[in-house]
């Protein structure tokens, strides 16, 4: 159960609607996190609005994707890992064992994702003061320093939602109850 009002088109404020019309039309449901995140129109727009620019990110969606359940993991999203588990296998397309492994939070078996995860691991853990080893390792696996900031704008989005959702104990959507993540597991 949801700690905050969880809204829907009808509950929702004239500010947020048509960010949840969007929603719907392009997902076929509203996920639950915008139904959260619908209490403050300000906090929804921005997370529409920074999802949209990191969607174009140099970064691929799988690399992006890779960021995300990193961030999630690590902050204990388990709406955000279920989410992110269904856009990493289905429009991504990672290898279930590199999904496996982000969600365990072990190492990854390919090389360049795993220099990724690592540092975007280290991004979160140090709040952005990455050693020179770790971006050294970062660039030696075939990344350049825009990307270092990529995974900052990635770590950013994925800070609010993930935020937002451990807070308001937000309720995992049917249409994701495959990709539930089970943290007991882990």
């Amino acid at each position: 159960m949801s700690r905050v009002t969880l809204h829907t088109l009808e509950s929702a404020s004239e500010a947020a609607r048509p960010f949840l019309e969007t929603a719907l039309k392009n997902s076929g449901f509203i996920p639950n996190l915008l139904g959260v995140l619908a209490n403050a129109p300000a906090a929804l727009e921005t997370y529409v609005t920074v999802s949209g620019i990191n969607a174009k990110a140099e970064l691929s969606l799988a690399e992006r994707e890779v960021v995300q359940l990193v961030a999630a993991t690590t902050h204990g999203c388990d709406f955000c890992i279920a989410g992110h588990t269904a856009v990493a296998t289905n429009k991504a397309k990672l290898p279930d064992e590199v999904v496996t492994a982000l969600r365990a939070r072990t190492q990854l078996p390919q090389e360049k994702l795993e220099a990724l995860a690592a540092f975007t691991r280290e991004v979160i853990a140090t709040r952005g003061d990455v050693s020179d080893e770790g971006f050294s390792a970062f660039q030696a696996a075939g990344y350049a320093e825009g990307h270092a900031l990529e995974v900052i704008l990635g770590v950013s989005l994925a800070t609010l939602c993930n935020f937002a959702n451990v807070f308001a104990r937000t309720p995992l959507n049917p249409e994701l109850a495959k990709y539930r993540w089970d943290k007991t597991a882990v």
